[in-house]
């Protein structure tokens, strides 16, 4: 089967129903990896399945560390034999692994899901999650950041990872930026 289809069809099941606002956001972080393809070649398919599938960790069925990128490549794992390498992105978008330090779990995250050796995709997938609002649509990465801040608590664990995490968020923004740039001279 085709990865894509398999990716929306898996991601809309775990996520339509239960969480309609993390589906739309999903489904708006798939469509800002479309926009990628022409800088990502033949990874292009991987990180628009990753895009779609990076917040299955949150389907309460799925929620059993209550840290939403660990449960989901877990899931992936274990029950939908997925490529590793989509596992692997699944588990570390979006700087998680500062998170799971916040929450005891780094050990855990790395070792059994080391971050992905290819910058260039890890980046774009957190160019993607970084620049679509809750609700799915495009944003920039300060407006995300500054909406995550306000959902937040500042003593939270994630009001705590998002400020450790900013400075690193914003910067592979930028370089995906920077790449879509140089792609259309």
């Amino acid at each position: 089967m085709d990865l894509t289809i398999w990716a929306r069809d898996l991601a809309g099941s775990l996520l339509a129903e239960p969480l309609p606002r993390r589906w739309a956001h999903s489904q708006g972080v798939a469509a800002r990896a479309q926009l990628l393809a022409g800088i990502l070649g033949d990874d292009a398919e991987l990180l628009w399945a990753a895009a779609m599938l990076h917040d299955i960790g949150y389907t309460p069925s799925l929620a059993t560390t209550g840290f939403h990128p660990l449960d989901g490549a877990r899931y992936l794992r274990d029950c939908s034999a997925a490529d590793e390498r989509l596992v692997r992105l699944v588990a570390n978008h979006s700087y998680a692994l500062l998170e799971a330090e916040e929450r005891g779990l780094r050990e855990e995250l790395e070792g059994e899901f080391p971050i992905l050796d290819h910058a260039g995709l890890v980046d774009a997938l957190v160019y993607c999650d970084m620049t679509t609002t809750p609700d799915g649509t495009p944003t920039t990465v300060d407006a995300r950041l500054a909406e995550i801040v306000t959902r937040y608590d500042c003593d939270s664990v994630v009001g705590r990872f998002i400020r450790r995490a900013d400075e690193d968020l914003r910067a592979a923004v930028h370089r995906v930026e920077a790449r879509l740039i140089l792609a259309e001279r």
